[in-house]
């Protein structure tokens, strides 16, 4: 990893949303270029390395997720040396507006992913969606999507009911349904809950040759967010965007969820809602030899006494 001088260090934080898009058209603008694309969408282009990665993330997630209120992928830039192009979008939209077809469609003419070694896309839920739906304008790409959902069209995921009121979205039209998108893909890998049933049933329609499922139970419906708390998910990018990206790397990097709160903590409910309790308490002896967990150590204290007194 390396430092890469750039004029993009300020934070963006507290900054309201038109000024936020004026702070990114201005810092983009000054290190490679700023695209509206419509009033929901525009995309930042930072170029530096000879690795790419384009990350799709949307305004309220980078609100949320970041302390600097910046793309994520100027992270990478600043860590790795990547260059990067952020695609973001203002609001649940799955970026299914002809603006970004459109602006795709002259990447791919004008040979702007052929300048790269390297091409990484990445994003998670609606945005994983994204990144796996254009990933087919760049042959050869790898793609890293956390819950993405396959398409919202009723007459393919009709069972999904988390999102009906956007099922007006047209899912039919050019890089429609994602799945079928990543098939030019070098690399894809899904990771998701499989106990979060929707998201797995999504998973599982990703289902092509070039494709890896990458399961972690327990790990909620907000996996992106877990995976920043313990300082996993810059890693697996890492990874991906050097050849390197495995199952067998990627469940080495997500054993840091063995000390992580969120994980431990829905593995301990899952354990006590199956009555699992002699397991239960071995989780809980397990946590509190290792760190001050007051939940865990009175749950351990609640087992002991059960089974003290059921002799």
């Amino acid at each position: 990893m390396q430092d890469t001088p750039n004029t993009f260090d300020a934070p963006m934080t507290a900054l309201p949303k038109a000024k936020w898009f004026r702070a990114l058209k201005h810092m983009a603008e000054a290190e490679g270029f700023y695209a509206p694309l419509g009033p929901k969408h525009a995309a930042a282009f930072v170029e530096d390395g000879d690795t790419l990665i384009v990350t799709f993330e949307s305004y309220q997630g980078i609100q949320a997720l970041s302390e600097t209120a910046q793309p994520l992928g100027w992270d990478m830039v600043r860590a790795m040396g990547w260059s990067h192009l952020g695609v973001i979008c203002d609001g649940e939209t799955w970026f299914r507006t002809e603006e970004v077809y459109t602006f795709f469609d002259e990447l791919t003419d004008d040979g702007f992913f052929d300048e790269f070694d390297r091409v990484v896309f990445y994003g998670a839920g609606p945005c994983g969606y994204a990144a796996a739906a254009f990933s087919v304008a760049a042959p050869g790409a790898s793609v890293v999507a956390i819950q993405p959902q396959a398409t919202l069209s009723p007459r393919m995921t009709g069972w999904d009911d988390r999102f009906t009121d956007l099922r007006r979205i047209d899912f039919t039209s050019r890089y429609g349904y994602a799945p079928d998108m990543t098939e030019a893909a070098q690399d894809v890998h899904v990771i998701y809950d499989p106990r979060e049933t929707l998201d797995a049933m999504h998973a599982a329609l990703f289902h092509g040759p070039q494709t890896t499922l990458l399961p972690v139970p327990f790990m909620g419906d907000a996996i992106q967010g877990e995976m920043l708390k313990m300082a996993v998910l810059y890693r697996v990018l890492a990874k991906a965007g050097t050849g390197k990206l495995s199952a067998q790397s990627f469940h080495r990097l997500m054993r840091a969820r063995r000390s992580h709160p969120a994980y431990l903590r829905n593995l301990l409910a899952a354990l006590d809602r199956d009555g699992r309790e002699a397991l239960a308490e071995q989780l809980c002896r397990f946590v509190v030899s290792r760190q001050n967990a007051p939940r865990f150590k009175r749950r351990l204290d609640d087992l002991a006494a059960q089974r003290q007194k059921a002799g």
